[in-house]
């Protein structure tokens, strides 16, 4: 099952940023509370996949790539991170997996280790457990160190997407729909056998049409979920919608 933290540094803001994409846009805004709220967004959907890069594709030791990691997302905090992205080109993500390469090549023809922290405090980010997932994805060739970004990256949004849906449901009356959804089909993501419709009425001592509703609404808030940080996401509409159809099978409009 996706693993739920509590809310912090790690896992973005409460309120995730509202306006058609906020954290594209707003990671250029002059004012810099703006910045701010953009980039703890950026930094809870990518950090990972960062600094899982820079372990794969550029075979960092583990003290170093929590160094770069660090230095990369300040830099992402000055306005002009996004000199020369233009959305009808490449989807952010590539983009941003393309700064990465940028930086750390510097980083590696310069030969000289970065000033632990710069002055700035360092950003709270869970290092022990992407080693993990190092660990986890064995050895990785360059080629696959890209697919295996963007599956960080989508890693990233569902787990958040998974977070909000408990949030709107543990400790209410539709806590159950939450359960069920977490025994069907987060139990089936980490490997587990997918119960039946009728083996999850027994379970829980319900009608196995009140399964399929609870079921259906928690998917359907779920996807929304899923979407709504996705947009945030995306440099443009059509990458947007090109994103929610490989993610997600379908055309948001």
């Amino acid at each position: 099952m996706m693993a739920r933290a509590a809310h912090g540094p790690d896992d973005g803001p409460r309120g995730f940023p509202a306006t058609r994409y906020s954290v594209v846009a707003a990671l250029a805004d002059a004012d810099p509370e703006v910045r701010r709220v953009a980039f703890d967004a950026l930094v809870s959907a990518y950090w990972r996949a960062v600094y899982l890069h820079l372990r794969w594709r550029w075979h960092q030791l583990p003290q170093d790539a929590e160094d770069l990691t660090q230095e990369f997302f300040a830099r992402a905090l000055e306005r002009d991170f996004l000199q020369g992205y233009d959305a009808s080109q490449a989807r952010f993500r590539t983009f941003l997996r393309l700064c990465l390469d940028r930086f750390a090549g510097r980083m590696h023809r310069d030969a000289r280790r970065l000033k632990r922290g710069g002055g700035r405090e360092p950003l709270a980010l869970d290092f022990a457990g992407a080693e993990e997932r190092f660990a986890a994805a064995g050895q990785v060739s360059e080629a696959a160190a890209e697919e295996l970004f963007h599956r960080e990256w989508v890693r990233a949004l569902f787990g958040a997407a998974v977070d909000a849906l408990a949030g709107d449901c543990l400790g209410t009356a539709r806590e159950v729909r939450f359960r069920l959804f977490e025994q069907c089909d987060l139990g089936a993501v980490d490997g587990g056998a997918r119960p039946t419709y009728r083996e999850l009425a027994r379970t829980f001592d319900l009608p196995e049409t009140q399964v399929t509703n609870h079921l259906a609404w928690a998917r359907r808030e779920f996807r929304r979920h899923v979407l709504e940080r996705l947009r945030a996401l995306c440099g443009s509409d059509d990458e947007f919608r090109a994103e929610a159809r490989a993610l997600l099978g379908v055309d948001p409009g």
